[in-house]
């Protein structure tokens, strides 16, 4: 019995053994698949921090100059908000009344002092001129006559011939017919003014803007409107404000000479123009502080 249970024994030990030969085989690559897996991350964690830890690369060199240090003034800046204004504006408006007959002006166009731009019906003003110059030929012709009838008078009255009454009377003829004739000069400048009103010219160079009445229409010295509206662009003029604590500053700045201004569009990209300050307004804003 005990023999048998020994070669049973190792008839078992013999299949035990051929049944754990695939489960050992079985346990060795599922050993190694986790151990390879784990080389892997290893190799990609020390990869990974290897080129983090790597220098960069140098960013390039700045050239640098090198300069005596120096004392002088540098130019000091104050911003503030600015708006375009024209130093003068004028809407043209006639002086007499009449027909417009002519406009001699483009709308947008550039006007020098002088230019014509439109005529009233100079006709009826032209009569007027005409009538007062008749005048004062008539009064001249009046008075050589009176200083004739004078000198006779004169010549008489030395003579006992005539009274000095008729004299004293014949020279007062005189003197108001002298008088006439400079009221006649008088209203002849008057009329000759009226008729320069008819040609309507630019007071100043400016361009113009949309015209406000056409050729044809009756214009009248009330009229609110006018013909067309001149507007100054050169020189022009931008109001700036600037807090009232660099009052000072601008002062003294405008003591030492003129100071110098500049002006940029709203986003600071392009340069409008440069000038010099003017002048500073009497009052600060009490609102603001400006």
């Amino acid at each position: 019995m005990r023999v048998l249970h020994k070669a049973k024994g190792q008839v078992m030990s013999t299949e035990g053994q051929g049944r754990r030969r695939p489960f050992t085989r079985w346990w060795i690559v599922a050993l190694i698949v986790p151990v390879a897996i784990g080389g892997l991350a290893a190799a990609k964690y020390f990869e990974r921090n290897s080129s983090a830890g790597a220098a960069p690369d140098p960013a390039p060199g700045v050239p640098v100059q090198i300069a005596p240090a120096v004392r002088k003034d540098v130019p000091v800046y104050l911003t503030g908000i600015g708006t375009v204004q024209a130093l003068n504006t004028v809407t043209m408006r006639t002086q007499v009344e009449g027909q417009l007959v002519k406009v001699l002006f483009k709308e947008g166009q550039n006007v020098k002092k002088g230019d014509l731009l439109a005529v009233v019906d100079p006709r009826p003003f032209q009569a007027a001129l005409d009538q007062a110059a008749a005048k004062i030929k008539q009064d001249q012709a009046n008075l050589q006559n009176a200083k004739l009838v004078l000198a006779r008078d004169a010549s008489l009255a030395s003579q006992d011939f005539a009274s000095q009454q008729a004299l004293d009377n014949q020279r007062s003829v005189v003197a108001e017919l002298e008088a006439q004739i400079a009221q006649d000069q008088a209203s002849r400048d008057a009329a000759a003014i009226q008729l320069s009103f008819t040609q309507i010219t630019s007071p100043l160079d400016g361009r113009t803007g949309v015209r406000l009445v056409d050729e044809g229409n009756i214009v009248h010295p009330t009229d609110t409107n006018g013909i067309v509206v001149i507007t100054q662009t050169q020189p022009i003029s931008v109001l700036s404000t600037l807090p009232e604590d660099e009052l000072e500053a601008v002062r003294e700045a405008q003591k030492r000479g003129p100071v110098s201004m500049t002006a940029f569009t709203r986003d600071g990209a392009v340069n409008l123009g440069n000038g010099t300050l003017s002048l500073i307004d009497n009052e600060i804003q009490q609102a603001s502080g400006n």
